[in-house]
């Protein structure tokens, strides 16, 4: 029995060890892979937050390069303001436009309108390439109201013009249906004045001093023959009178009349400029025998064969 007893003990104690062994090589066990698996849990959270955190660093340049990009696209677009005596043609030469005179009137279309020889002196137009489309919006609803305000300005004036043209109408207008092409103006330059500058060798018609913008009008009754671009002339109209006579006026800002359209003795047919060739602004006015460049006569002498003072 005691030797059983001895011998029981020894297993009783080898089954604790065992079990002690065994409980230390679990644990030994478990602890690595309760610490490998703790070491991949932080490795993962790790790479996440670090992911988590990059985003917006690369949102962030993504957005400064695209910035970038529209700063450069919108820098590439000047805006140019017309100055008396300019022309697209003059305008896009200067300002080296690729593609000419069509290719800016193209950009400005909306600006300029249908004919492209109709711009007037503070007229903006864009240099370069078309503005971005909010741009334009911005700009358009701009214009929108100065031209209201414009309108409404020139609505009275034209009423204003209209009063004093009446006041005035006894000291320009003949019985004969005949009145001055522009109102309390000198003469510049004569008819028939010698120079180089003139392709004839001599000035074809008289110029009158004014300032841009001056109403000017009718001198007669009559159809317009031409009311656009002429060149030299700048923007220009010219009348076929009822008598057989033309009366061409030159380097217009604005026209007021169309081909084919009939005017009555002092109606306004545009206003004065300096479009084309000129050194200033002025009206050049000269009375033909047909509506062709060559066939001039005194236009001095006309007017005051009907009944016209002038000077």
């Amino acid at each position: 029995m005691p030797a059983k007893g001895k011998h029981r003990r020894p297993k009783s104690q080898r089954f604790a060890r065992s079990i002690a062994v065994a409980g230390t090589g679990g644990a030994a066990l478990a602890l690595p892979f309760m610490g490998a698996t703790g070491a991949h849990a932080a490795t993962s959270q790790s790479v996440s937050e670090k992911a988590v955190q990059s985003l917006p660093v690369s949102q962030k340049s993504a957005e400064k390069t695209a910035a970038k990009k529209d700063a450069a696209k919108t820098s590439t677009v000047r805006v140019y303001s017309v100055r008396a005596g300019d022309y697209l043609s003059k305008i896009a030469d200067e300002q080296n436009v690729s593609g000419g005179w069509k290719k800016l009137y193209a950009d400005n279309r909306s600006a300029i309108g249908g004919d492209p020889s109709l711009i007037h002196p503070g007229l903006k137009l864009s240099i370069g390439k078309k503005a971005r489309t909010s741009a334009t919006k911005t700009e358009s609803s701009a214009s929108s109201s100065s031209s209201k305000a414009k309108k409404t300005e020139k609505a009275e004036s034209k009423s204003s013009s209209k009063s004093t043209a009446a006041t005035q109408s006894s000291a320009t207008t003949s019985s004969s249906g005949y009145t001055l092409p522009v109102t309390g103006a000198t003469i510049g330059t004569g008819y028939r004045v010698a120079g180089s500058m003139w392709s004839s060798g001599y000035h074809t018609g008289v110029d009158f001093v004014v300032p841009t913008g001056t109403s000017l009008k009718a001198v007669a009754a009559g159809t317009v023959v031409s009311a656009g671009w002429g060149g030299a002339y700048g923007n220009q109209v010219v009348i076929k009178l009822n008598d057989g006579y033309y009366a061409q006026y030159a380097h217009l800002s604005q026209l007021s009349v169309s081909a084919g359209q009939t005017v009555t003795e002092g109606q306004q047919i545009g206003l004065s400029g300096a479009t084309g060739n000129v050194t200033g602004p002025h009206l050049h006015f000269e009375i033909r025998t047909t509506p062709d460049y060559g066939s001039d006569v005194d236009p001095v002498a006309y007017l005051r064969s009907k009944g016209v003072a002038v000077g």
